[in-house]
């Protein structure tokens, strides 16, 4: 009798801790329990080999089309979730997010709009633009080199923008380690995610703008950021002089600018990061995220591996499921 006293004592405690563990979960992915990487193998089971067929020929005439999607599925999930709210035009009681000072120069919106055609053609009202964002980043990491992962799907478009949230929210070349760490924490991502997400700088490119002050005038010092190494300093100044052209394009990764590999933290050891924000993750202080860097750079499949697991976190920032919101038929519209 005793022994089954305890038994279900042990049972009732066992219960009390799984539902809490559930209630936990919940509370901290929000609907993201709700997705699946099933989602569309019913309504939509084409759905990736349309994607690809659409930016393989981007990329034919675009060797940046990774990067500048990556950088649309970012800055969409950092402002009211991953609801697809930054592909929104200015409309009746919407102030697009493309005009935020953040995602000023952004783009890829017409490839998005492409594979948004090319899916209504096939299965129409079903594929939203917020899961377009993250599968595509999936599709183009892997397709220049980098890992693959199940993108969890399911997600509904927003029928509202949040300008003022980008501008607060979006992380910006200029931010210090602390900056830009807080900001990683108020979606839940930790430091682990921030260095490895900051991995996505391992491809594309980046208009002087965004680092000329790190050249000639860091901080307001009229001196450059002391943490650049001198001959890539040199290197950088050749295509950003001081009063030059703001737009001018410059690798992230001067070692294998298209690839999606472990230089990206390579460079940082070497004082060969191109942006503030991404140099500051070795160069400083920060134990932590200085031991990542070295992790990372020594192991690129520990960087592969971690890299998938945090876009999937990413992609699960405060998705719209369910009933919520809408399916797009044009991504720079609410239905």
């Amino acid at each position: 009798m005793i022994k089954k006293k305890n038994e279900s004592r042990i049972m009732h405690s066992f219960s009390i801790v799984a539902t809490i563990f559930v209630l936990v979960t919940t509370s901290v992915l929000g609907n993201s329990t709700q997705l699946s990487s099933t989602f569309y193998d019913t309504t939509c089971p084409n759905v990736t080999s349309i994607i690809r067929g659409v930016v393989e020929q981007a990329q034919r005439n675009d060797t940046r089309v990774g990067a500048k999607l990556i950088r649309l599925h970012f800055h969409d999930c950092f402002v009211n979730g991953c609801d697809g709210s930054i592909l929104l035009d200015n409309a009746d009681g919407i102030e697009s997010e493309k005009d935020a000072i953040r995602n000023k120069g952004a783009e890829g919106y017409d490839i998005v709009a492409g594979i948004k055609t090319a899916l209504e053609n096939f299965c129409p009202g079903v594929v939203s633009c917020a899961d377009i964002l993250a599968l595509v980043s999936q599709i183009l990491v892997s397709e220049n080199g980098g890992p693959t992962w199940e993108v969890q799907l399911g997600r509904r478009d927003g029928r509202t923008a949040n300008r003022t949230g980008a501008d607060r929210d979006i992380p910006t070349p200029q931010d210090n380690l602390k900056l830009i760490t807080e900001k990683f924490r108020n979606k839940g991502l930790d430091s682990t995610d921030l260095v490895a997400l900051s991995g996505a700088h391992t491809f594309g490119r980046a208009k002087c703008r965004f680092f000329v002050d790190r050249l000639y005038n860091f901080s307001g010092t009229s001196k450059p950021d002391p943490t650049i190494d001198v001959e890539y300093m040199k290197t950088l100044r050749q295509t950003c002089s001081q009063g030059g052209k703001p737009s001018t394009l410059t690798n992230l990764d001067q070692a294998t600018p298209d690839a999606f590999d472990n230089y990206y933290y390579k460079n940082l050891q070497n004082n060969r990061g191109l942006l503030q924000t991404d140099q500051e993750l070795f160069s400083t202080s920060s134990i932590d995220t200085v031991s990542i860097v070295n992790r990372f750079a020594n192991n690129q499949s520990d960087f592969f591996d971690t890299f998938a697991q945090s876009m999937i976190k990413l992609g699960n920032i405060r998705p719209l499921t369910g009933s919520a919101g809408e399916i797009r038929a044009d991504c720079k519209r609410v239905n």
